[in-house]
């Protein structure tokens, strides 16, 4: 019985730190946190610090405002993306695709950013504050001509 009560509380445990939820996106919340992807999800300004997200699949999804401070993104794929205004102080990506993501305002500081690929990404106004970046394409306004989605 105990085994049993370890076993439910480690399966809930993941739940009790990610944060507060605006009420249109519980069900997006718990589809990304049951199965690992939630493509177009609406995820805006969820507070999904010190997340695991490795290999999540949020492509189009919307997570402009969101709190990603302390993730691990190892190998997700933000494709497409709204991250405008994420906060990702902190955060692991590596391995990441922002491929056309919407990345302006981001906060990267102090962000391990390894490996990711930014190619067509909008990239303006992003904090790199003692974030580190290896092999990874990040400058000052993305790639010029880049068809970006109008996401506001």
């Amino acid at each position: 019985m105990k085994l049993q009560a370890l076993a439910a509380l480690a399966l809930a445990t993941p739940l009790f730190f990610i944060g507060s939820v605006n009420a249109g996106n519980s069900q997006d919340l718990q589809r990304l946190i049951s199965t690992g992807e939630c493509t177009g999800c609406n995820l805006s300004r969820v507070d999904l610090s010190g997340a695991h997200l490795i290999g999540a699949d949020l492509r189009g999804a919307n997570l402009q405002g969101a709190n990603l401070s302390g993730a691990n993104l190892e190998g997700a794929d933000f494709t497409n993306a709204n991250l405008k205004g994420a906060n990702l102080t902190s955060a692991m990506v590596t391995n990441v695709n922002f491929k056309k993501a919407n990345l302006n305002r981001v906060n990267f500081t102090r962000a391990q950013i390894y490996d990711s690929n930014v190619y067509g990404a909008s990239m303006e106004d992003l904090n790199i504050t003692d974030a580190e970046i290896f092999h990874t394409g990040i400058g000052v306004g993305g790639e010029e001509g880049a068809e970006i989605p109008d996401w506001d």
